[in-house]
């Protein structure tokens, strides 16, 4: 099979495709031929070298860890029903032609949505709805969403609209900020400006110009700046590093305004939450009330244009790529 593999760390050139040999289901997996690989921000920076700490891998590596496609072979004393089903799944090493998934990290695609757009849910969709759940989004609460126009924060804008709450959307640029008040952003600030701190606090609007809910996917100065636009009593999750880095945050601040703390080890869920969690996020979207923002798709060969295009941060939504 045709692979893309990180040969070294470094820039998006240290990509390159390879024939290696296909992988084989053992007892309880699936063989599934690989339609579409999701691609998140941290792969990147894992490619660079970044994180070590965390992701342990050494090159060389088949990166990437969310599939869609077609069920092709199973292993011992799986169920012949799987065959031929169309899935969504976890996988080691995604960016190849195939790849072998236990049965129990198989979510089945409806039939009325189409593997580009699911495979653009496989982790942005779980993260950006276990988010929901973890910070209790309600009607009454007024949440603002760093990095809304990337594939989860366009997610988030369109499920906090759908319960009901004030949305305010951070975002580069006018072509962004446009497309996130389509999904449903009540209003939006431009990050490009210095003074997008006190423009949210208009935004936002109540009493005090605070946020009740405060999603944080870029990390960074910026995570650090929305820290005091939240609310006391309020939820603060940062769950996002492109930037480099986490919000620095203070437990102490934190503590004495009873806002409660999320971060990244918030968003590590159970096997069984994930599948219940993909199972909802592709059920919105085929029902039409969720719809993944896709930038652009890149071919396998294309892997190193796809990761400069999410380093480069001018594509607004999913970078997809095609088996």
């Amino acid at each position: 099979m045709r692979a893309a593999q990180v040969t070294k760390f470094g820039d998006p050139s240290v990509l390159i495709t390879a024939d290696l040999p296909d992988p084989v289901p053992a007892p309880g997996e699936v063989l599934i031929d690989v339609a579409y690989a999701d691609t998140i921000f941290v792969e990147t920076q894992i490619r660079s070298g970044w994180g070590g700490e965390f992701f342990p891998v050494t090159p060389p590596y088949v990166p990437g860890g969310g599939v869609s496609g077609v069920v092709s072979a199973l292993g011992p004393d799986v169920p012949a029903e799987w065959l031929g089903r169309r899935v969504t799944a976890f996988v080691t090493g995604s960016y190849a032609e195939r790849a072998v998934a236990a049965t129990s990290a198989l979510t089945v695609v409806p039939d009325s949505l189409d593997l580009l757009q699911a495979a653009a849910l496989v982790h942005d969709g779980v993260t950006a709805t276990g988010l929901m759940e973890l910070t209790a989004v309600t009607e009454t609460d007024r949440v603002l969403i760093l990095g809304a126009s990337g594939g989860m924060g366009t997610l988030l804008v369109q499920l906090a609209h759908a319960r009901g709450a004030r949305v305010v959307a951070a975002a580069r640029g006018e072509a962004k900020s446009a497309l996130v008040r389509d999904l449903g952003a009540d209003a939006t600030v431009d990050t490009n400006s210095p003074d997008w701190p006190a423009r949210a606090r208009h935004a936002l609007g109540g009493a005090d110009g605070s946020a009740d809910v405060v999603l944080d996917g870029v990390g960074g100065e910026p995570g650090a700046s929305a820290f005091p636009l939240t609310a006391d009593g309020g939820r603060f999750s940062a769950h996002g590093a492109p930037t480099g880095g986490f919000a620095t945050l203070d437990p102490t601040e934190a503590k004495r305004r009873d806002i409660t703390l999320f971060g990244i080890a918030d968003v590590q869920f159970t096997p069984a939450d994930v599948r219940r969690l993909t199972a909802s996020a592709l059920a919105e979207a085929a029902a039409g009330r969720l719809r993944p923002v896709i930038g652009e798709v890149f071919s396998l060969e294309g892997a190193g244009e796809a990761h400069a295009a999410v380093e480069g941060r001018g594509l607004v939504g999913k970078v997809v790529l095609k088996m």
